[in-house]
């Protein structure tokens, strides 16, 4: 690919913009030209502006680069947005407003109905909302985002069920403590312990759900019809959600077939083999007490999620349990495949 394409990252100094440096440290197509951050952190570089929380030392490409304000003007085209929901709305729709293609982990945009809400190997089709969104929008640019960390899970896990017709859908989650940021949940609260409450996570996880399995009708996407139910509970692991999941579906598969529709399941970015896309989306385990965070989050450079302990459920059809990356493939890996599905339909021309 040539030329390559410069990026930047909006919220840079934070826990997810440090998980975008990670990832996109040595990508084929993406350098990392321009960092945006507060304006306590504008004007230093990176190294001063940025207390370094992820394992191994902070990659030396970006060391001495300035952290720059979060406004339109310096920044490439293509930013990736980790900003905190709190400023996020006003940021990427002035971003998007200029001129730049901002792929964003954030959950601002997320139900807006003319923002695809994206996982490349699930709903591909759904970028062909970004041109009703700029005729909308009056925008020159765009925005695109990916789901919640816990939702990416389930969707994944839910989508090559699609073709049996989903009808309800029973989640709970078991959530690590990376996905609550920096510094997170106190230690007091969490060692031996179970917190059965994240603010906010079960509405997301059961709206997005319906807007990611959904049908794009050629002006809308139209939710999937499914009533889908989840729990969520925060529990004393360092990465990796786990979702114990009951399913009910119009058509039951036998039990070979299921399996066979989780490991046979591929899509547009493993046709086209984009960088960050896994020869396997997703891989069911076998062992009776797999999948574990601690033996499995990591493989595959997080971005697969595993598949494990099916059974009949005596409630609704099938239950199952799944298991993703919630820094990776739950957000910035998630981002940056986006990125290049973008990339690879043309939106970034």
């Amino acid at each position: 690919m040539n030329p390559r394409i410069e990026v930047g990252i909006l919220g840079a100094t934070g826990m997810v913009g440090q998980e975008f440096i990670t990832f996109l440290e040595g990508h084929p197509w993406f350098d990392i030209t321009w960092l945006g951050a507060s304006d306590r952190s504008a004007g230093k570089p990176y190294r001063e502006a940025t207390n370094w929380r992820l394992d191994g030392a902070m990659p030396a490409s970006v060391e001495g680069m300035h952290v720059e304000e979060c406004k339109p003007g310096n920044a490439p085209r293509l930013v990736f947005s980790a900003m905190d929901a709190s400023v996020a709305t006003e940021i990427e729709q002035a971003f998007a407003q200029a001129g730049h293609v901002v792929v964003s982990n954030s959950r601002n945009h997320r139900m807006d109905p003319d923002v695809p809400l994206l996982i490349p190997e699930v709903n591909p089709d759904h970028l062909k909302i970004i041109p009703l969104q700029q005729r909308h929008r009056g925008w020159k640019g765009q925005i695109a985002t990916n789901p919640n960390c816990s939702t990416i899970v389930l969707a994944m896990a839910l989508a090559p069920l699609k073709q049996f017709g989903i009808t309800r859908v029973m989640a709970t989650t078991m959530q690590a403590l990376s996905g609550a940021g920096y510094p997170g949940v106190a230690s007091l609260d969490i060692n031996g312990n179970v917190i059965p409450y994240i603010a906010g996570e079960e509405e997301k996880m059961q709206r997005e759900t319906q807007k990611i399995l959904g049908d794009f009708t050629g002006d809308s996407i139209r939710p999937l019809a499914a009533k889908v139910s989840a729990q969520c509970n925060r529990v004393p692991v360092v990465d990796g959600h786990m979702v114990a999941t009951s399913v009910e579906l119009e058509q039951k598969p036998g039990t070979a077939e299921f399996i066979h529709a989780i490991e046979s399941f591929s899509s547009l970015p493993q046709e086209r083999k984009l960088p960050s896309a896994p020869p396997h989306p997703l891989i069911y385990l076998t062992e009776h007490d797999r999948p574990q965070p601690r033996r499995d989050v990591e493989r595959e450079r997080g971005m697969t999620v595993f598949v494990g302990r099916l059974r009949e459920c005596p409630v609704l059809n099938y239950k199952f349990i799944a298991l993703g990356h919630n820094t990776v493939r739950g957000a910035a890996g998630a981002a940056v495949l986006n990125a290049e599905l973008m990339y690879s339909e043309g939106l970034l021309d």
